[in-house]
This record gives C-alpha cells, sequence and structure tokens, in this order.
C-alpha cells in the first residue's frame, strides 16, 4: 500500500504539530506519513518537534519577499519530498489562489472554532477564543477543512464541540479547545484524505 506523503506548514510552537507526530507514531494515521514540516519562521520551535521525531523540518521565510518567492520556495521544498497533502497547523501566512489552486482538496487547515461562528478576516489564534467569551457563547470547540480559493471556502470534513466553562480566560478555553477537539480532529482528517488519496 502505498502512504500518502504529508507536509505540515507551521508558524510556532508546533503543539499541532506534536500531535499529528504522535498520533502517526501511535499508528492512527496508517494511510499517510510525515514526510516534512515547513514553516514560515526561523525560529519556530516546531522545526525542533520536528527534528525530535525524526522529521527534516526548513524554514521558508515570509520576512522580506515577494508571496511569489515566499510560494516558491515552498513549492521546491514540496517537489523534493513529493508531497501528496498539506496540513496547516497553526500555520499564519496566507497562501494565494495560485498556490491553492496547484494543490486542489489537498490542503487540510484547522480553525479553532464551529464554522461559520468566529472565522475570516482578522480571526486566529487567541483572538477566536477572546471573541467566543466577549460573545458569552456556550459552545465553541474546532473544524478541520479543506482549503480551496474561494476566501473562507472548502468543504468542512469534521467538527467537534467544546464546552465553555465559568471563568475561563482566552488562554484557557484555547488549551481546552486544542486537548479536545483540535489534537482529535486533525489526525482524523489526515487519515481520512491520506485513505482518499490512496485510492485515487
Amino acid at each position: 500500500m502505498s502512504r500518502a506523503r504529508i507536509a505540515v506548514f507551521v508558524s510556532g510552537g508546533g503543539t499541532n504539530l506534536e500531535a499529528l507526530l504522535n498520533a502517526q507514531e501511535d499508528g492512527r494515521i496508517p494511510h499517510g506519513e510525515i514526510v516534512l514540516v515547513l514553516s514560515s519562521s526561523e525560529g519556530a520551535y516546531a522545526l525542533e518537534r520536528a527534528k525530535n521525531h525524526g522529521v527534516p523540518g526548513f524554514a521558508v521565510s515570509r520576512k522580506g519577499v515577494r508571496q511569489e518567492e515566499f510560494e516558491a520556495g515552498l513549492s521546491d521544498k514540496l517537489n523534493a519530498y513529493k508531497i501528496d497533502l498539506i496540513v496547516l497547523a497553526g500555520f499564519l501566512s496566507i497562501l494565494s489562489e495560485n498556490f491553492v489552486k496547484a494543490w486542489p482538496d489537498r490542503i487540510l487547515n484547522v480553525h479553532p472554532s464551529l464554522i461559520p461562528s468566529f472565522c475570516g478576516k482578522g480571526f486566529y489564534g487567541l483572538k477566536v477564543h477572546e471573541e467566543a467569551l466577549k460573545r458569552g457563547v456556550k459552545v465553541t470547540g474546532a473544524t478541520v477543512h479543506l482549503v480551496n480559493e474561494i476566501p473562507d471556502g472548502g468543504r468542512i470534513l469534521m467538527q467537534k464541540a467544546v464546552e465553555i466553562l465559568p471563568g475561563d480566560t482566552p488562554e484557557v478555553l484555547q488549551r481546552r479547545v486544542m486537548e479536545q477537539a483540535e489534537w482529535v480532529l486533525l489526525p482524523q482528517a489526515a487519515e481520512l484524505l491520506s485513505q482518499e488519496l490512496s485510492r485515487r
């Protein structure tokens, strides 16, 4: 059986990457294999996590370069490692329509809310949880979806709800959403799409 070759895009600490790597080592992504980690930031701790798990990791810096140059750098690495599937795991750089079009139904993204709530321009990271608390909603969660060239578009693959508790701060809520939803859904979605790709 040929396994889908997965690249994970990161920008920061890499907790979602760690969840994916642990899932792979536990045999929960049998149809896929993480073979490459790319970071938009030189000093991202996620690259250290990749190294600790024996996965090649590289920084493709976004600083001071045009979008085309940045994406050409990403594409060079993706081609070199014969990648089938991209997982955006806390990747804060926007990808262009042209880049996304080159990877139809092959880019997974995780968003820390139940889409369509708290998504779109300006909603990322802690800001999503701040807004959920400000609005007084009782339930939030995470969504894993395929990325397409339409802004905020793409097929939703799975969602998981997480309860908001009295006294939650944005940081506490963020951690709970990661532990109860993001770290559960991302490996499941990576396996689901890897399975789909292995049948094509």
